[in-house]
């Protein structure tokens, strides 16, 4: 399996406004055009944080541990729409309140990402789709500090860890 590399992105700019458009493999070739993407990250009630497990036939950072559910924002449908569509594929997530956490640039050697950062606290079933991800399962934050700057997570959920998630109170259970 493999990304399809001709999918349509929107170009935006730093506010989010689409701007024009590319393949997903010209987002991903080096070519720094900035796309947006969302994010959820997934709590239960006792303050763990779910991650997935990135396939190994992924373009970008394949096999290591990320995000709840992230994904790309395709042309011409709102970040609300892509939320809602990629968490229902990743995780088969239907019934939760995405909160807000941040909107942020994101640059790696490969690509620029316009972030849309959301966070909620879900104790329900999550059913990570095989054909999406490699697994996934509830962390700790002791267990996901241990595992820092060991190349066992993305490179951008490192950066958002420390940015958005290691200060956030619904990490072990905090009100």
């Amino acid at each position: 399996m493999t990304d399809n590399a001709q999918e349509i992105f929107p170009i935006v700019d730093d506010e989010g406004h689409v701007i024009g458009k590319t393949t997903r493999g010209h987002a991903h070739d080096g070519s720094k055009l900035l796309h947006p993407v969302v994010h959820l990250h997934l709590f239960n009630s006792r303050g763990e944080l779910f991650l997935q497990r990135r396939p190994d036939w992924k373009d970008i950072q394949p096999g290591k541990w990320d995000t709840a559910c992230g994904g790309h924002v395709d042309y011409g449908e709102s970040v609300d729409k892509a939320l809602r569509r990629e968490v229902s594929e990743e995780l088969g997530i239907t019934d939760y309140s995405p909160q807000p956490l941040d909107r942020y640039v994101f640059e790696s050697r490969r690509e620029k990402e316009l972030v849309w950062a959301f966070a909620t606290v879900y104790d329900g079933t999550v059913r990570p789709n095989a054909q999406e991800l490699n697994g996934g399962r509830f962390w700790s934050k002791a267990e996901i500090e241990s595992n820092l700057g060991h190349e066992v997570f993305t490179p951008n959920f490192e950066s958002e860890y420390h940015r958005l998630l290691a200060p956030c109170p619904l990490f072990e259970g905090q009100p």
